[in-house]
């Protein structure tokens, strides 16, 4: 019985880790994002930390400012690449932003 109960367990968990493991899914909005938003970075909270300006999501039915924030890399010589937005047919599909 605990075998059978550790085995729906492991399958359970690996399909949830599946899913949090970001398959390239994108999403699209049928108009252009407005211009991006400007403001005062500051001060990182401490070493290592970088910057990652905001972005336009698309909410369904409208845009909304996603902030900037300051982040740790995941490794030492990992470099972000910026989300965008591209122009596709009749809309505009997002490429989110990533660690390289």
């Amino acid at each position: 019985m605990k075998q059978k109960l550790a085995g729906a367990a492991f399958v359970v968990l690996g399909t949830l880790l599946a899913g949090c493991a970001g398959g390239g899914g994108y999403y699209y909005a049928p108009y252009a994002p407005p211009p991006p938003r400007y403001g005062v970075v500051g001060v990182a909270p401490g070493p290592g930390f970088v910057w990652i300006n905001g972005y336009w999501g698309w909410r369904g039915s409208t845009w909304a400012w996603m902030p900037g924030r300051w982040v740790r890399p995941p490794h030492r010589h990992a470099r972000w690449v910026e989300p965008r937005w591209e122009h596709r047919g009749r809309g505009w599909r997002f490429h989110p932003g990533r660690w390289r």
